[in-house]
């Protein structure tokens, strides 16, 4: 009897001993489990997650491989199995933090939750500077942008040409996807241009007798002969009565832009002499397309143009940046030969 209760408690220890072993590795069985998704698998290697449009689960892996981006490889390729994940990859910039889990990661990448590109752009001289700049936002690439901007059948679409297309952009703060292609921007940016030339502003286009268009090309010449706001509606306000009367612009800063030149701080006879359709000397009328992005106060500027008499203007001879104005010739000419002089004793000569 005392053998066979011996016997009976050996069993049982023993029962109880493969009870414990068993719970011990389901243990750390279910401690795996849990690490692989719940644990911190992403490192410190970059802030953000680049997944170029048309990328395949493998380019993905390829990607985080190539950056670091993962402590171990293996249990978040484990993970994507597990839930599913890889049949099709969103492309977008995504927000990565140190420490993340495969689970949290995935999940993120699964919904496309990616975080949205702010973009800020004013006083961009060139349309080409602007396309560049746009490409280190987005994934759009400059090429592409810059072939649909230069088509004539694209912009035609919109109702412009590659001359002016430049004043479609409104400059201002915008959000994007990061993964918008160059199509899908030029869309974008035309339906803020659509909402931005409401009916009051196109009302009062037409009552100068300009297009939107020409608006936004005299806008960029008021804003690059201003450097005070205040002048704007003065300025726009000469170059009218000039428009109107058929007489030329002879604005110089269309004189350095068909120059190619942004260095003239002199504009000299040598310069006037470059035939350009955007040498207002040589040319009556407002160029083919803007100098430079306007303002949307220099916009509004030719918009609510002042009404005075003045068709000449000059800067100032004390170099404040601001303007003498003059009705006719011979106080523009007494003007000009105070700013010359002004000039020569700074020993300005190009």
């Amino acid at each position: 009897m005392i053998k066979k209760t011996s016997k009976l408690k050996l069993s049982m220890k023993l029962a109880l001993a493969f009870g414990a072993f068993i719970l011990f590795i389901g243990g750390i069985t279910s401690g795996k489990y849990v690490w692989r998704f719940m644990g911190n698998n992403v490192t410190d290697k970059a802030e953000y997650l680049y997944i170029p449009t048309g990328s395949t689960y493998a380019d993905l892996l390829a990607l985080l491989k190539e950056q670091e981006l993962l402590k171990d490889t293996a249990s978040f390729t484990w993970a994507a199995e597990k839930m599913s994940f890889g049949n099709k990859i969103k492309p977008g910039k995504y927000r990565l933090s140190a420490g993340m889990s495969n689970r949290r990661l995935i999940n993120m990448l699964k919904s496309g939750n990616q975080e949205p590109v702010k973009l800020h752009f004013q006083n961009i001289r060139l349309k080409e500077n602007f396309v560049v700049m746009v490409s280190k936002k987005l994934e759009a690439d400059s090429l592409s942008m810059s072939k649909l901007l230069d088509s004539n059948e694209f912009v035609q679409a919109y109702g412009f040409t590659p001359d002016n297309v430049y004043t479609l952009f409104i400059p201002n703060s915008y959000e994007f996807y990061w993964n918008t292609n160059a199509k899908t921007f030029i869309n974008k940016m035309f339906e803020n241009y659509q909402q931005f030339w409401n009916e009051e502003r196109i009302a009062k286009a037409k009552k100068i007798n300009l297009s939107p268009t020409e608006v936004s090309i005299l806008a960029s010449i008021v804003d690059s002969e201003a450097l005070i706001d205040r002048e704007m509606p003065i300025i726009a306000g000469l170059y009218l009565n000039r428009l109107n009367q058929g007489i030329k612009l002879e604005a110089d800063p269309t004189v350095i832009f068909a120059n190619n030149d942004f260095t003239i701080r002199r504009v000299l006879n040598k310069h006037l002499r470059k035939e350009s359709p955007y040498n207002t000397y040589m040319h009556t009328g407002l160029p083919p397309g803007p100098i430079s992005m306007p303002s949307i106060a220099a916009i509004d500027a030719v918009l609510n143009a002042k009404t005075h008499n003045y068709i000449f203007m000059c800067a100032k001879e004390d170099f404040s940046g601001t303007h003498n104005f003059a009705p006719n010739l011979g106080e523009h000419l007494a003007n000009a030969k105070r700013f010359q002089q002004a000039l020569n004793d700074r020993n300005i000569k190009k």
